[in-house]
């Protein structure tokens, strides 16, 4: 392993070269090795023993292995060189070499294994590789300048290992298909813009656990409390009704009224709108009340219904914008002994049973979008600037500009040149939608097109014309352009980047280097964080943990999510800032806002804005000390050496603990196993 970042880019340059070019990767070996002889002498001293051809312990007889010769059975000296770099052979209480003569065998059979992998490459073959739900949505971003959410598009994604992107396992369905058709459709209306679109309405649903007791977002305003920020692509410049549903206790009473509250709306940061909820006169019942008996009639009425009047309809222009729904920020104590903040089961138990005196304050449940009405038109939006690159001024000019227009689009989206096959299909589906509803209609039927074509769903790296079947050859530099693209971004590759392939100039060492570079420094290979790191450690089930409330009553959403973005922000650190792989573990700082830094006892750390601390005890930094890890290597009542043990082991060392070895069967009848010797002990202690 390099021990840099940097030095996983050069690696990374030279298992190109070998694998996709069938060039000679550069030696990262000592210059001076032991020869095959005092290999063999290793061996037979410390391994021989138990790996010969009489006992073949492990299946492995190593007396009838050649050093000299690794190439005859190269998968078994790859388990040999494994087991001596991990210093698991020999075993424990059996004579074991030096540490320097279990780096020399091992450096002398990796070269030689290098050598023949070199002379004689067999780098496999790819299958058809279908985009997943992430990058597909990418792909749409870069494309098209439009964030879509996918997970209301398209079905989950298989995974394997923790990861989703694995060829093997991405299949497809006619239902999947289907959802493509579906997902084009709509994807093309709202990049273009469609004058004709039906008014809908979009639910934004705030997580149960989440509590607003402080600032959410950076996108809502100092000063603001609870809430959500909602970046809403509105399709058409329009009006739009914004719906507000508060959270209710367990009758359906809204809760938290006791106290005078203000409700603010804005759009982009202007404030739109402002409501007064709270504060109404009459008697609260207590925190017990279940019915209107005991309680005042009036503060019933007004407890079911406090949010009925939060609705308001906006103005707004097509394109993405951020629509804020946030309480203003009161600063009060109650008189008597001050208590600690509740968090986790403690607030979950008050806003569910509690009435209102008792309740803490006010919280959005949801925020429905509903729109567009009266629709003056698409307006000017970033995903159309990004497609229509020409406007025609007269019907003369609308062919060459489609044209043009589909070109671009086309050489974006199948990642390669255009032929004037490919434009003549396209400008087919472009008439049949200008004969339709005009120019734009056009344009929108012909990406439709685009972004249901399997050239732009699917992968595919085909054999050049003429290779012999099954022969090593180096993929395009088209190909090698998309591998780049979709492994460092999770995305389709951009024009620089394709210019370079198209030009034959992206297998120069010199310039995939300075492109793998130049990507790493790009924005978009965070998905080298999402995509690759949070698999890689096995965070995918974070936000399904969770803990026992009686044990831990202090869990609630809002920690589950700053486990995840302290992490997050952690392992981009460790990328960007160029850092050692032994850093991973061996750091001492991390990244935390107010609430992350109260779990872990960390003084002086106010507001929602993450920070970087450091630790000086020696004990806490590093992977193996955040909330996260921690938190999927447990059980929900307790934590688990075996848990941690065995993540340690598959995912940051590489060599997973083998299964466990079968349950040897006992005798036939009841009376086998573990319930059988109990039995047994039971009976000899009877009278």
């Amino acid at each position: 392993m390099s021990r840099t970042w940097g030095c996983v880019v050069q690696v990374a340059a030279a298992v190109v070269a070998a694998t996709l070019f069938g060039y000679a990767a550069p030696t990262l070996r000592a210059a001076v090795q032991p020869e095959a002889e005092s290999v063999r002498a290793v061996l037979d001293r410390y391994c021989v023993t138990c790996h010969n051809q009489r006992l073949r312990t492990a299946d492995l007889a190593l007396d009838t292995m050649d050093p000299a010769l690794v190439g005859d059975h190269p998968a078994a000296w790859e388990q040999v060189v494994r087991k001596l770099r991990t210093g698991a052979m020999p075993p424990a209480g059996r004579p074991r070499p030096e540490p320097a003569a279990y780096a020399a065998v091992a450096s002398t059979l990796e070269t030689a294994l290098d050598r023949v992998a070199s002379a004689d490459p067999n780098p496999g073959r790819t299958t058809v590789h279908r985009l997943n739900r992430r990058e597909y949505a990418n792909a749409v971003r870069d494309l098209l300048a439009l964030e879509v959410d996918t997970t209301a598009l398209l079905p989950a994604d298989n995974a394997d290992l923790g990861f989703d992107n694995m060829a093997d396992i991405l299949s497809v369905s006619p239902a999947l298909l289907d959802r493509y058709i579906f997902a084009a459709r709509r994807i093309s209306r709202l990049a273009v813009g469609d004058p004709g679109i039906e008014p809908t309405t979009e639910t934004y649903v705030l997580p149960s656990m989440r509590f607003q007791d402080r600032r959410m977002s950076e996108d809502l305003p100092f000063g603001s409390r609870g809430g959500i920020a909602i970046r809403h692509n509105f399709p058409l410049d329009g009006e739009y009704d914004v719906r507000i549903r508060l959270r209710r206790q367990l009758y359906d009473y809204v809760r938290g009224l006791q106290n005078r509250q203000k409700l603010e709306v804005r759009l982009d940061g202007e404030r739109v709108a402002e409501f007064t909820i709270g504060g109404a006169p009459g008697t609260p019942p207590p925190r017990t009340f279940a019915g209107a008996v005991l309680g005042d009639r009036a503060w019933e009425e007004y407890a079911l219904h406090a949010d009925d009047h939060l609705e308001v309809r906006i103005a707004a222009r097509a394109g993405p914008r951020v629509l804020g729904v946030s309480f203003v920020q009161g600063r009060s104590e109650r008189d008597g002994v001050l208590q600690p903040r509740a968090t986790g089961k403690v607030l979950a138990i008050a806003e569910r049973w509690s009435s209102t005196s008792e309740a803490p304050e006010a919280a959005v449940d949801q925020v429905g979008i509903a729109g567009p009405f009266d629709a003056a038109g698409p307006g000017e939006t970033p995903s159309r600037e990004r497609v229509l690159t020409c406007r025609p001024a007269g019907a003369a000019e609308e062919a060459p500009c489609a044209r043009e227009i589909l070109s671009t689009l086309a050489r974006r989206a199948w990642r390669r040149p255009v032929t004037g096959r490919d434009l003549d299909t396209l400008l087919g589906f472009y008439e049949a939608g200008h004969h339709d509803g005009g120019f734009e209609a056009g344009i929108r039927r012909s990406l439709e097109s685009i972004l249901v074509d399997p050239e732009f769903l699917f992968r595919v790296e085909r054999e050049p014309a003429g290779a012999p079947p099954g022969t090593v050859h180096p993929v395009s530099d088209l190909e090698l352009a998309s591998r780049l693209s979709f492994f460092l971004w999770s995305s389709i590759p951009d024009d620089e980047l394709l210019d370079a392939a198209a030009a034959g100039r992206l297998r120069d060492p010199e310039v995939l280097e300075a492109q793998v570079r130049r990507m790493l420094a790009d924005p978009r290979a965070h998905a080298l964080v999402d995509g690759f790191a949070l698999q890689w450690l096995a965070l995918g089930t974070l936000p399904s943990v969770v803990p026992t409330p009686e044990l831990y009553p202090e869990w609630d959403d809002n920690l589950r999510e700053s486990f995840r973005r302290e992490t997050e922000l952690f392992v981009a650190d460790q990328i960007r800032g160029n850092q050692s792989v032994l850093d991973l573990v061996r750091a001492d700082h991390t990244f935390v806002d107010e609430r992350l830094a109260e779990h872990y006892g960390i003084p002086n750390v106010y507001g929602s804005r993450f920070r970087r601390v450091t630790f000086d005890d020696g004990v806490r930094g590093g992977l193996l000390g955040q909330g996260s890890i921690l938190t999927v290597t447990s059980y929900p009542t307790r934590t688990s050496p075996v848990l941690r043990g065995h993540w340690l082991l598959e995912h940051l060392l590489g060599a997973p603990p083998p299964p466990p070895a079968p349950r040897r069967a006992g005798p036939a009848g009841p009376r086998r196993g573990r319930p059988a010797r109990v039995g047994a002990r039971a009976a000899r202690a009877a009278p």
